[in-house]
């Protein structure tokens, strides 16, 4: 139910998504870039999660993930400014899917650790921005990556560190 500030318009939004994918046997059989790649393919549904934030896949190599999104007024905290969770939510999907691009078919992978700087505030009046996240290092169970989120003018908004787990399905 929107709530409405004192002389303030009150707005709406409506969210669509598809059904996540349930289907074990395509992390059995594809590779995690293979998989990561089919999102990218035209007619695809995105994940429920870019549908919820309005951000997007961009594109997907091995130990290489790049998503980019514009920050709207309803990412928006208190203090008129996107809410730190958009830009840890841009940075933790470029990170996971980074370290996803490497896996062997029959395994998945999760965050466990997620360490986020905030360099500058990001406004609707930002723009594009772009998460690109790269894998450091990947062993058998654990794998950690950075990834940095840039403007188009290539200013630094945030970035971060994940460790990752890596597990059989």
């Amino acid at each position: 139910m929107p709530v409405t500030a004192p002389g303030g318009a009150a707005r709406t939004r409506t969210v669509t998504w598809s059904e996540p994918v349930r289907d074990g046997t395509q992390f059995r059989s594809l590779s995690g870039l293979q998989y990561l790649q089919r999102l990218l393919e035209e007619g695809t549904p995105p994940p429920p999660i870019c549908a919820l934030m309005e951000f997007r896949a961009v594109k997907f190599e091995v130990g290489l993930a790049v998503f980019e999104g514009v920050p709207r007024e309803f990412h928006y905290n208190p203090v008129s400014v996107a809410h730190g969770g958009f830009a840890a939510t841009l940075l933790d999907s470029s990170l996971g899917c980074c370290v996803h691009t490497t896996l062997k078919p029959g395994f998945n992978s999760t965050t466990i650790e997620l360490k986020v700087n905030y360099v500058r505030p990001l406004t609707s009046e930002t723009g594009l921005v772009t998460s690109v996240g790269r894998t450091i290092h990947v062993g058998s169970r654990i794998a950690t990556a950075e990834a940095r989120l840039t403007g188009a003018d290539g200013k630094l908004y945030a970035h971060g560190t994940s460790t990752c787990l890596i597990y059989p399905v």
